[in-house]
């Protein structure tokens, strides 16, 4: 709800990386280059699909945090 207020196409325009040309998009507020490394195969090829979006965004969180649970900024 804090990233997108559960809107699966909400899109940030106002980020360094919206001002860099690749917004934030989906429920939880990936840009384009992480969900491609990202990606889920099996899921959607869409940035703003639901499932696509949140597994993109928890293998990225788990790769880069150890897990999704330690990312506080969203909290």
């Amino acid at each position: 709800m804090r990233e997108s207020s559960g809107n699966p196409n909400a899109q940030n325009g106002w980020d360094v990386n919206a001002q860099k040309g690749t917004p934030s998009k989906g429920l939880l507020q990936v840009i384009q280059p992480t969900f491609n490394a990202y990606h889920v195969a099996g899921t959607a090829g869409s940035l703003t699909d639901p499932v696509a979006n949140i597994t993109a965004a928890a293998n990225y969180a788990a790769d880069r945090y150890g897990s999704i649970d330690n990312v506080n900024s969203a909290y």
